[in-house]
């Protein structure tokens, strides 16, 4: 039928053909599961939700659709993402927001619930419903910490947050980027089914290299397949030697890669925003932020 066309139609067929080729690539960027998830995490202060929301606007600006997630107990990554703030102000984390958890496991937070309460809750509404839109179109959800008792707490809060994180799971198309604070295990097997590669942020000093071991030791536990070590705040070679050197004392040096960033001030004097980064080709952590956003697609799964 082509063959009956003016050229100046053919000539928009091939335009809306070649278009529809290229984002048709772009989507298969992603890989078989059209997404992936990464969980970002390492000892307080070390710099996760600032590498988060980076990556994040990062990834939005070259056309992927991205959820950040907030499960960091300090909970500034709406902050750190440009989120206004009046919006930032309005935010319920999950882990507080009695209504919803009683809704959806039948328990609330406070009361005499017992053990009455339903452990696998439909949260499948939950974006929708929480989702806040910041800059370049990121997807924020603020889930606040788990709950932690000695010894373990089986509550509606962490029965919603479990269920959660079973959900992010299971959503397509979207790269899903997930702040966190050190320890993963009150995660479990939830996060390992979904998540396959962690970055891990340490600073060259010996506590939190041992932070990045165990959380190193305990993503590889999990099933996580791809670990990246970022060094940060680097400020001459002898601190990458101090890493490396704690490293192989602790008895963990097994990273699928590892990043070096350089002290860049402008982090320290616009923490938590990331706008002067971002409008800075030549920030060292606007360079390595770039370099970390192509390790992610390139070991995407």
């Amino acid at each position: 039928m082509s063959k009956n066309l003016s050229p100046e139609v053919e000539e928009r067929r091939k335009k809306i053909f070649q278009l529809a080729d290229e984002l048709n690539r772009k989507t298969q960027k992603l890989g078989p599961e059209e997404g992936f998830r990464v969980v970002i995490t390492g000892k307080g202060g070390v710099g996760k939700t600032t590498m988060t929301a980076l990556l994040a606007r990062l990834l939005a600006r070259d056309g992927y659709r991205v959820l950040a997630v907030d499960e960091d107990p300090q909970m500034n990554l709406a902050h750190a993402l440009g989120v206004p703030r009046e919006v930032r102000d309005s935010i319920v984390p999950l882990n507080r927001n009695l209504d919803y958890i009683e809704e959806k496991t039948g328990a609330r937070p406070g009361t005499n619930w017992g053990l009455y309460f339903s452990l696998t809750p439909d949260v499948r509404d939950v974006v929708d419903r929480f989702g806040v839109v910041g800059p370049d179109g990121v997807m924020l959800l603020v889930m606040g910490s788990v709950v932690q008792a000695a010894a373990g707490c089986l509550c509606p809060e962490n029965a919603l947050l479990d269920a959660v994180i079973k959900y992010i799971n299971l959503r397509k198309g979207e790269i899903i980027l997930m702040d966190t604070q050190a320890g993963l295990e009150h995660f479990g097997r939830a996060l390992a089914r979904g998540f396959k590669q962690a970055i891990i942020l340490t600073e060259p000093t010996y506590n939190s290299v041992q932070v990045a071991v165990d959380a190193a030791r305990l993503a590889e536990g999990l099933g996580i397949k791809h670990i990246h070590l970022v060094m940060n705040k680097v400020k001459k070679p002898a601190h990458v030697e101090k890493v490396e050197r704690v490293l192989n004392e602790l008895g963990f040096n097994d990273f699928t890669t590892k990043t070096v960033i350089p002290y860049d001030e402008l982090v320290e004097e616009y923490d938590p925003e990331i706008e002067a980064i971002l409008s800075n080709p030549e920030s060292p952590t606007y360079q390595k932020a770039l370099e970390l956003k192509n390790i992610l697609l390139e070991y995407a799964e």
